[in-house]
């Protein structure tokens, strides 16, 4: 499946996202449980007794069980999540397969809802109440019936929307966690054969791309001099005479200078030979010392 980057259209998935569809369905489980078991029996609904407590025990559940994934998001537990979509996914299927017989058993069974609807607010000694009882009767529990089924397929979108969400976040998951262990192990690396846990050994032996030869590696060699005799050696300093460096003379030789009449140019000859200004200027006063 394609990795979602949001939920509901604007919400980052990571993690915002992933918090609001679980939150959405928690309060939707307890909600609707709750309201299955403690509100009056619906006019349309012609169902058994233990219907109602059937339904609601099974949304609660559903909804409880959405704290399992607060705790997998928030620990970044891939697998515990997986069992959590798992146990999810199974449970979901029951509330709309419930749902849906429910829903179908009240339709099939629409003359028994309408005569507990007569039952149950009207008179029936009473003529009068009778007629208007026959056609009320009638219209109501196909209402209630179309709202149940109205209802569940609002969900149902919902919720297979909310699915996907999750288990493209469970996907993501797995996949960035596979990426993360590869840098640490070397067989199931990434396009990348060197693990995290050696780039940090300097003298690594991996062959280098500035080597000079076929045998050439990044290895700590001994030197070929022991540390007495580099002790033993004279220290040299700038003004021996078989140093390589002379010392400079000082004060150093005087610079020409040049009038304002003319821009010097690469031809001038200022420390030999005639020039096309003239006579060679004045030395300059030596440096002081």
């Amino acid at each position: 499946m394609k990795p979602r980057e949001y939920c509901c259209c604007a919400i980052p998935i990571i993690n915002a996202g992933i918090y609001a569809a679980l939150t959405e369905q928690f309060v939707a489980g307890v909600v609707i449980g709750v309201l299955a078991m403690a509100t009056p029996d619906i006019v349309g609904a012609a169902t058994p007794s233990f219907a109602a407590f059937v339904f609601g025990i099974v949304c609660i559940a559903a909804g409880i069980l959405q704290i399992l994934g607060f705790i997998a998001v928030a620990k970044e537990k891939s697998i515990l999540f997986r069992r959590f979509l798992s146990l999810h996914t199974i449970l979901l299927l029951a509330v709309f397969s419930l749902g849906a017989a429910w829903t179908v058993w009240s339709a099939v069974r629409h003359s028994t809802a309408k005569s507990d609807c007569i039952n149950d607010f009207y008179d029936s000694s009473d003529q009068d109440q009778a007629d208007q009882a026959d056609k009320l009767c009638e219209i109501f529990p196909w209402v209630d019936v179309g709202i149940m089924g109205g209802l569940w397929v609002l969900f149902a979108i919902v919720h297979v929307y909310l699915y996907i969400v999750l288990n493209s976040y469970s996907k993501g998951q797995v996949r960035d966690h596979a990426k993360y262990d590869a840098l640490n192990d070397s067989s199931r690396a990434f396009n990348d054969t060197i693990p995290m846990s050696t780039r940090g050994d300097t003298w690594d032996s991996r062959p280098s791309g500035e080597a000079q030869g076929d045998d050439y590696r990044h290895r700590r060699q001994n030197s070929s001099i022991s540390m007495s005799d580099v002790m033993s050696q004279p220290v040299r300093r700038a003004t021996d005479e078989n140093s390589n460096y002379s010392r400079s003379a000082y004060p150093p030789e005087p610079a020409h200078t040049l009038d304002d009449s003319a821009t010097p140019n690469h031809s001038d000859t200022f420390y030999g030979g005639p020039s096309p200004h003239g006579e060679k200027p004045a030395n300059t006063q030596a440096h002081p010392g």
